[in-house]
């Protein structure tokens, strides 16, 4: 079997184990609560709520299990998720799997932008800023870099809205505006991805496409920062260190331009080493997106979470929103450790050694 493969299917086989170990510790947790107050949250309308009978409630401890050890219950539950039954939401009124599923596209929507963004920012700019160190590009760039990793995202964000919004009017939170959202919603609009961006395009509304991209400008603003920062500095750091070696040094006596020295064989030497800070802020990104979501009203996957925290807890929304959450970050740095396996080959043969 080739090297590469083997790589895969072991990264792969991290997921199941990863995912299992994750959510023995979340359904831990929710057991702390009475089964009785747990039975009462997987009650639907019309079945009495607060009111239900005593008998209402013992049926669906004895359905779910709820009166049974720890691994009979967790049994059941890790059933009904491979099953797709994650429970009904009292707050939402609708099924959990169904109401993270409609909300997907909009956090990837606003991830996928993020890291179409911060990616070449911060290895162009950290490898511009550490080919002339200590100039005033250098310092300008660490400054602004210093503040992208010190300031919250929620406080950033606030800040957006504060200026970008109130202020001077040219963003605005939400995912779309009333009146183009309404267009969407017409028998002559298809969605075909859930991508706002992406679908307007596809249906030629390009006032749909400007639009979208007005009201996911600052989230992604607010998410890339940060992580810009990161990689620029990793990267500003790794083109110092080439800069000293002898192959840039023989590119320069051959004549060849500092430019060219610097895009042609410096810059490509960093990509590989760079590849780990950019799957782990991709995982920041993901995780950090659903913070920003509930501050720009952008009706993403952390909806389901902050409906739950509304008024009674809502057990089956925040532990799908927690499982849900989980699955997403494995899958993407799963992705990434295969990307960043064919960029650098180093990775995989140290992985099969070990």
């Amino acid at each position: 079997m080739p090297p590469f493969l083997q790589f895969v299917i072991r990264r792969f086989l991290v997921i199941p184990l990863s995912l299992l170990i994750i959510t023995m510790v979340l359904y831990a947790g929710v057991m702390l609560t009475p089964p009785e107050a747990r039975a009462r949250l997987y009650l639907p309308p019309g079945k009495g709520g607060e009111r239900a009978t005593e008998s209402v409630i013992k049926g669906y401890i004895q359905q779910y299990h709820l009166d049974e050890p720890y691994p009979i219950q967790y049994y059941f539950w890790m059933k009904s998720l491979v099953t797709g039954q994650w429970g009904y939401s009292p707050s939402m009124n609708q099924d959990v799997l169904p109401a993270l599923l409609a909300r997907t596209p909009a956090t990837l929507e606003l991830t996928l932008f993020s890291l179409l963004l911060f990616i070449p920012l911060g290895l162009i700019s950290g490898a511009a800023s550490g080919w002339k160190p200590l100039r005033f590009g250098d310092n300008l760039f660490r400054g602004v870099a210093f503040l992208g990793m010190t300031v919250p995202p929620f406080i950033l964000s606030l800040a957006f809205l504060s200026v970008f919004y109130i202020t001077l009017g040219w963003f605005a939170p939400g995912r779309i505006g009333v009146e183009l959202g309404y267009e969407m919603t017409r028998e002559t609009y298809r969605n075909f991805t859930g991508f706002y961006t992406l679908d307007s395009l596809l249906n030629l509304r390009f006032d749909i496409f400007l639009e979208s991209l007005r009201h996911i400008a600052m989230p992604v603003l607010t998410l890339t920062l940060y992580n810009w920062a990161t990689l620029g500095r990793i990267t500003r750091s790794i083109i110092m260190e080439q800069r000293k070696k002898e192959f840039i040094t023989s590119a320069r006596a051959r004549g060849l331009t500092e430019r060219r020295v610097l895009w042609k064989h410096a810059f490509f030497s960093v990509l590989a080493p760079s590849l780990t800070s950019i799957a782990l802020s991709a995982a920041t990104i993901l995780t950090g997106a659903f913070v920003v979501e509930i501050i720009y009203n952008f009706h993403g996957v952390s909806e389901v979470l902050a409906t739950s925290m509304q008024g009674a807890p809502d057990a089956p929304a925040a532990l799908g929103f927690a499982v849900y959450s989980v699955v997403m970050v494995l899958m993407l740095m799963f992705i990434l450790d295969v990307v960043q396996a064919i960029f650098d080959p180093r990775i995989r043969e140290d992985v099969l050694t070990s």
